[in-house]
């Protein structure tokens, strides 16, 4: 530390006791190589729902094809394209996503509360569970299918009430946070965390479709191994949990409130959790802060059609799901390039800017993903024909980095100074806006989920197969226009 931190008084752990000036260093200043870990657990998770995805479409599909041929054998995969089954595989997995979602978002706050109470690594552990009993239970559908019938797979995202995705990545970015105090650094490794979860996102299909054509259930056990690699991973985090958080709030668990005031705290959770949201609500002070969520809601509504393009390509093509698998995974080509390599060239670029150049460059960048994401999905939805498709994925591809710079908008002072203004501390209004936007997003997610497989399930029925992706457009060019409102200075 520099002299200034040496004035510093005595800090206290959470039981009272004076932290050596040294040993708190070490709390405050986590190893620079501990992000190597926290990615590392970023891709166990992420790379588990991945390749589970494909699989769980062709399991079920596999299922309802058989009862519609009242069939005691397999039947040849082209054959199970037709209209009828689709629709059920559609229903089916529209609810299950449903489901998942909304289990994670009213769970949300408590558990985040809880994390600070009990500590993140309990959580971390405890958002494992309802993930193996997900890959269990689809095993249990796959093997039982005398006692399971195929909507049963549905109450596989049931446990998501211990903690689904919003949790997961609350934690995860709050971790990545705290690592450093740089905000050009954390940006930088925002923006590794979201090209990881991207190109993992893409490259999964292939790897479930290599896996699955070599046994359907195999992908399912591998991402059982891999969620338990996950155990020892969450136990080698640097978490300290009675490091003293007063350097900067942003370095606390997206959803927060003071730790060492969660620990001690006598309210009950409901009283609690009641108050957190006060806090958040209270986060959205000015115009621009709610012009920038609501761009975000809508763009995560738009966004929940990527859940489809596996089904989409398989049925409109005619395609198998290890086929669509590949095809899909060539999109992460431009995802990789555009978040390992160009992404971070600008925001690194922008290190010795001032915060409004900054925050104008970023505004620049999320306005041209957002109309690349509006033009990719209509012609996604408009290509009849694969070799039209494929240039369209890759535009939609472009607009994948749009959350980088947003989260990075909201990371401004610029999106937080009303809050600052009325006279809370800077970090923590910052650190509520953090909290805000994950649960935007969330929101989005759960009324995109059900949005989109309504569409697909209807569009197939009128053979309007590219509904989901021309509503999509729309709605990214609504948070385009939004977007364009936003004034930074």
């Amino acid at each position: 530390m520099d002299d200034g931190d040496s004035t510093q008084g005595p800090a206290f752990d959470s039981h009272g006791v004076i932290i050596p000036h040294r040993r708190r260093e070490s709390l405050a200043q986590p190893s620079r190589y501990a992000i190597w870990l926290v990615l590392f657990l970023l891709l166990l998770v992420n790379l588990t729902n991945g390749i589970s995805n494909i699989p769980l479409n062709r399991l079920l599909e596999r299922r309802l094809c058989r009862t519609y041929y009242n069939a005691d054998h397999d039947v040849d995969e082209k054959l199970c394209k037709v209209d009828s089954i689709q629709q059920d595989l559609a229903w089916i997995m529209g609810a299950f996503e449903t489901l998942w979602i909304v289990g994670d978002f009213v769970m949300t706050i408590p558990l985040t509360f809880l994390s600070e109470k009990y500590g993140r690594k309990r959580i971390l552990l405890l958002n494992l569970v309802p993930r193996l009993f997900m890959l269990f239970w689809a095993l249990g559908v796959a093997y039982l299918e005398d006692y399971l019938p195929p909507r049963a797979a549905i109450a596989g995202a049931s446990l998501s009430v211990l903690g689904g995705d919003t949790v997961f990545n609350s934690l995860i970015y709050g971790l990545a946070a705290r690592i450093t105090e740089d905000s050009t650094t954390r940006a930088i490794y925002f923006s590794r965390m979201t090209a990881l979860t991207s190109v993992v996102g893409f490259l999964s299909p292939a790897i479930a479709a290599a896996v699955m054509s070599i046994q359907l259930p195999l992908p399912f056990w591998l991402g059982i191994i891999l969620l338990v690699l996950a155990f020892p991973t969450i136990l080698l985090l640097h978490i300290n949990e009675d490091a003293p958080d007063d350097t900067t709030e942003v370095r606390r668990p997206l959803i927060s409130s003071p730790t060492l005031k969660a620990q001690s705290s006598r309210a009950s959770l409901l009283a609690s959790v009641a108050d957190r949201v006060h806090s958040l609500v209270s986060a959205v002070g000015n115009v621009q802060l709610a012009l920038l969520l609501l761009s975000m809601l809508l763009t995560s509504i738009a966004s929940a059609d990527t859940k489809l393009l596996a089904q989409y390509i398989s049925k409109r093509y005619h395609w198998t799901f290890a086929s669509a698998g590949y095809l899909l995974s060539a999109k992460a080509v431009v995802n990789f390039i555009l978040l390992i390599f160009i992404v971070p060239f600008f925001l690194a670029t922008q290190g010795n800017a001032s915060q409004s150049l900054s925050d104008n460059a970023n505004v620049r960048y999320a306005r041209f993903c957002l109309v690349s994401s509006v033009l990719g999905a209509f012609a996604i939805g408009v290509s009849s024909v694969i070799w039209e498709l494929i240039p369209s994925l890759l535009i939609y591809a472009v607009g994948v980095p749009l959350s980088v710079f947003t989260l990075s908008l909201a990371n401004s002072p610029s999106m937080w100074v009303h809050a600052r203004s009325d006279g809370s501390d800077g970090s923590d209004a910052q650190s509520r806006v953090l909290s805000i936007v994950m649960m935007v997003k969330t929101l989005g997610s759960l009324v995109g989920a059900p949005l989109m497989a309504a569409l697909w399930y209807y569009g197939i029925q009128i053979s309007f197969y590219g509904s989901p992706y021309i509503a999509s457009s729309l709605i990214y060019l609504m948070a385009w226009c939004v977007f364009w409102k936003i004034r930074v200075s």
